[in-house]
């Protein structure tokens, strides 16, 4: 059965004014996907379990690690033993530049970890690169 639904990106992202750049970088690379936007790790676990997503699948989960009420490693983790959630792409996206944190990230299984740069303008051009990576990448159906 193939999915016909484009997909939802799923941004779980505490600070605001990250997300927003992290959004309207999206929309510049012309990726009209609907985005939901989460600032705690438990609602976005609880959306990412719930039967909507269960039906439909994420196109791709956008997770900063640095949440205020758990790690984003253990919704990563929660994430990848879930076997319909597994094939979802997760691009990691936090300040943490620290080897151990980002092999440990891979380990669990994320597409991609983007270390934020403190700069605003270094940060803008991950971010549209991000945005150039989404529009050419191919998800695959959560079944």
């Amino acid at each position: 059965m193939t999915n016909k639904n484009p997909g939802k990106i799923v941004m779980v992202e505490d600070d605001h004014g990250q997300a927003k750049l992290i959004e309207k970088n999206i929309r510049r690379a012309n990726i009209s996907n609907e985005i939901i936007h989460f600032d705690h790790g438990q609602p976005a676990l609880d959306y990412l379990f719930s039967d909507e997503v269960r039906a439909n699948g994420p196109m791709m989960i956008l997770l900063d690690l640095n949440l205020p009420d758990m790690s984003g490693t253990d919704i990563l983790a929660e994430v990848k033993k879930d076997d319909r959630l597994k094939s979802a792409p997760v691009v990691v996206l936090t300040t943490t530049d620290d080897k151990t944190e980002i092999q440990r990230c891979y380990d669990l299984g994320c597409s991609v970890h983007i270390t934020k740069p403190i700069n605003h303008e270094s940060f803008a051009g991950a971010i549209r690169q991000l945005g150039l990576f989404l529009s050419v990448m191919q998800a695959p159906d959560i079944q």
